[in-house]
């Protein structure tokens, strides 16, 4: 049973000018988005709006701007996306989630720093505990990604997920998708902001493409990362002759 299986746009509140502008968000006007129970995946190029999305979602379902545990009370902070006032956020159920994170690959760095912040402050382990038990600037950026879905993220809860793939080589995104299951099955629900056609593999995952046309639900195959990644793995050569002559050309 999914935490929340639709995302609407509000009659009663506006977008930020910036972000009417985008031709998703346009569409969500008059086409809700239905989620996936378990996976939903958001796909399109820079610009398209699905970190914009992702992000309202978050910040209307109480996470913090930089990112982390859903700890915001609503009621005493303002809004901090663009997106978020003018979402509505249909429940599936009238349980609510143990655990939610909502992860940002580019401000991790700064969760990381908070949590040492804390450590150090309060003279215990217990910050540490929940991401492996060391400090997360004292692993690889890719470990780090990896102690926080392998201690940090329990199960039973809904997890927000921008470009997750930032710091996982192909192998460990392989990993991820191990893990991803494992939570799944755990009463679990992942919405997921990525460009990796690998992740997008997920067996029954739903698919929403956000391009120029709006929003709209793609196969695998039909996906924009899947469809270029296949393209030059079938054709590297004829791909990069094709590119770098018209480069050359241009440089003439």
């Amino acid at each position: 049973m999914p935490f929340l299986n639709r995302v609407e746009y509000s009659d009663n509140s506006e977008a930020a000018d910036y972000v009417s502008e985008i031709p998703a968000v346009e569409a969500l006007r008059s086409n809700p988005i239905d989620l996936h129970p378990q996976v939903t995946f958001l796909v399109g190029e820079n610009g398209s709006g699905k970190s914009t999305l992702l992000e309202g979602i978050a910040d209307r379902w109480g996470f913090d701007r930089e990112g982390g545990s859903r700890i915001r009370n609503l009621t005493y902070n303002e809004p901090w996306s663009g997106l978020g006032p003018a979402l509505v956020l249909r429940r599936a159920t009238a349980s609510r989630p143990m655990d939610g994170y909502f992860l940002r690959a580019e401000s991790f760095f700064n969760i990381a720093t908070q949590i040492d912040e804390f450590e150090q402050e309060q003279f215990t382990a217990t910050n540490y505990f929940s991401y492996g038990g060391k400090s997360l600037h004292q692993q690889s950026h890719g470990e780090s990604f990896f102690a926080l879905f392998n201690h940090r993220i329990n199960g039973d809860g809904v997890y927000l997920l921008d470009e997750p793939e930032a710091a996982l080589s192909p192998q460990r995104q392989l990993a991820f998708l191990v893990r991803m299951h494992d939570l799944i099955r755990d009463n679990s629900q992942f919405i997921i902001a990525t460009h990796s056609p690998i992740l997008l593999g997920y067996p029954g995952a739903k698919i929403l493409q956000l391009d120029e046309s709006g929003i709209n639900e793609v196969t695998w195959e039909e996906s924009d990362p899947y469809r270029i990644t296949h393209q030059f793995l079938s054709g590297r050569e004829r791909m990069l002759q094709a590119l770098l002559e018209d480069d050359e050309d241009h440089s003439l």
